[in-house]
């Protein structure tokens, strides 16, 4: 995939305004305080906070991961990975951190075989069958030097650590699932108490390309309690687009926080590693600690500490260091509310919106194309419709040409529609795209989307291009007829900035968004939805 070549720097978001904020949520701020790297913002009731941090790690990588070596290379490389791990613990216990979180593939890097990555791999027993703490009892298991390293931090620091590593486990030739050679190997994260008691563990289910690695047999649903928060789930990169373990975790209402080891190699317009973190922090109403590896060369960059309604993110696809990011997070963040309880001023376009809803269009479709019964007093000028890639899937698509408008366009049993108004017309072409089926590249997954995006040119084959710059402003309805109650609502504007809709829900068996007051142009505004039982 091809990076974005531009850079980008921390911020933090909020809602728009303190009153679209309780239009929609019903509550105030989430995470009141932030601290950057030099300070902190203090907050009058830290009662109801915790600090926390994740560290985005530009990794010592193998320099042939292909190359078969001894365990005291593999040891050499990860401990040169494992000291800046032990500075930024040290730096965010300056800071009062009580949780910190690091990246997927941080200490050992990745592009392993199965046989070149197992120098790397250390022993870990089961933590629900043993209790052990690695760094006071060093000498009790073989190959634990990394666990060994990982426990001291978090004692040394005195918080919560996570962090990612490979682990070996010996296994039976009377075990039917058992390996050629004896073991399993799984993409492993760890979690470590304050006192450095190795708390529980997850092995990555849903692998992305990782022939180093295999996939467990059971899918493990870890949960782990701490005494500043309560309940944090855990998962890794990939797993965020599947039902299992990620959507299942969060079914135990005791889980408000997410734990997010990722590798996360960014891709516009729908799946920047910010861009679904956030998502996915709105559409479960949760907290998400997501720490990613930084290699911007290979187009990865992306973490970030979100609530519903705020995030403070890095993205930064120039600068080749690490970055740590510390924030007070709220313990209890609140989910969203359906439209039913969004009571409030009705503006002119929400009053428009729900105008066209009440006689909703529909579609039908026959042998050769999908056609849709439209309003004609809002539909003059219907725009051409036409097909492009995005994503590597095959949007059908029509242009935002004007000033203002209502769209509609449709796909299988998917209609999207889109009633905008733009201030001052740009220099740009928009699009409003649809897709309804299997997404078969670089995994295979059924999914819904509605989604405005900014193209990469003028010429209609240009709209799902990587666009990272606009200046288009638009004030929008978005809404589809979903088969889906699995919904991420994606929100990017120049500069890889993340935006929250003014409102979100259902109404009239349609999911719709709504934002007005954009601050910078718009690069893609879209519902993602997932239909997990058709994958």
């Amino acid at each position: 995939m091809r990076p974005a070549s531009s850079r980008f720097m921390v911020r933090i978001m909020s809602g728009a305004s303190s009153k679209l904020t309780l239009f929609l949520f019903g509550c105030f701020l989430f995470a009141l305080g932030v601290c950057t790297e030099d300070h902190c913002v203090a907050d009058p009731h830290k009662a109801d906070y915790y600090m926390a941090a994740v560290y985005e790690h530009q990794a010592v990588l193998s320099p042939n991961p292909l190359a078969l070596i001894g365990r005291k290379q593999a040891l050499e490389l990860m401990n040169q990975n494992l000291d800046i791990y032990e500075q930024q613990v040290m730096t965010a216990a300056q800071k009062g951190v009580q949780i910190i979180v690091f990246p997927e593939d941080g200490i050992h890097g990745f592009n392993f075989t199965r046989t070149s990555i197992y120098p790397f791999l250390d022993f870990m027993p089961s933590p629900q069958l043993v209790r052990w703490n690695p760094c006071l009892e060093p000498h009790r298991f073989n190959d634990t030097e990394v666990l060994q390293r990982l426990s001291c931090m978090a004692l040394k620091g005195e918080m919560f650590l996570v962090a990612n590593l490979g682990i070996k486990e010996p296994c039976l030739s009377s075990d039917p699932g058992c390996p050629s050679d004896g073991r399993y190997q799984f993409n492993t994260n760890v979690v470590f108490s304050s006192n450095g008691t190795l708390v529980d563990r997850y092995r990555k289910h849903n692998l992305y390309f990782e022939a180093a690695f295999d996939t467990p047999l059971k899918v493990d649903y870890i949960t782990f309690h701490t005494p500043f928060a309560g309940t944090f789930g855990i998962f890794t990169c990939f797993d965020i687009l599947f039902f299992d373990p990620a959507v299942r975790l969060l079914q135990d209402s005791e889980v408000k926080h997410v734990v997010y080891p990722t590798a996360w190699m960014n891709q516009l317009p729908l799946l920047a590693a910010i861009e679904i973190q956030k998502a996915f922090a709105v559409a479960f109403g949760v907290n998400v600690l997501a720490a990613n590896i930084h290699h911007p060369s290979l187009g990865i960059t992306g973490s970030g500490i979100h609530t519903p309604l705020k995030s403070f993110w890095y993205h930064d696809m120039e600068d080749s260091k690490g970055h740590l990011i510390t924030a007070q997070v709220a313990k209890n963040p609140q989910g969203l509310v359906g439209t039913e309880n969004a009571a409030g001023k009705m503006d002119p376009s929400h009053s428009k919106f729900l105008k066209i809803l009440s006689g909703s269009p529909y579609c039908e479709k026959d042998a050769q194309e999908v056609h849709c019964v439209k309003d004609a007093k809002w539909n003059m000028n219907i725009p051409p419709m036409f097909h492009s890639e995005m994503m590597y899937d095959n949007f059908t698509l029509v242009p935002a040409w004007r000033k203002e408008g209502y769209l509609q366009v449709c796909s299988n049993s998917l209609c999207c529609y889109l009633l905008y108004r733009r201030p001052t017309l740009s220099k740009e072409l928009y699009a409003l795209g649809v897709f309804d089926g299997l997404h078969t590249v670089h995994g295979t997954y059924y999914i819904q989307v509605c989604a405005l995006v900014k193209c990469g040119g003028l010429g209609f084959h240009t709209c799902g291009q990587e666009v990272t710059e606009a200046s288009g402003i638009f004030e929008f309805h978005l809404w589809g007829n979903f088969s889906t109650s699995y919904l991420f609502p994606l929100f990017l504007t120049s500069g890889m900035t993340l935006e929250i809709p003014d409102q979100l829900g259902w109404e009239n068996d349609h999911y719709f968004m709504r934002k007005s007051g954009l601050s910078s142009g718009l690069v893609t505004a879209a519902l993602y939805g997932r239909l997990y039982e058709r994958n």
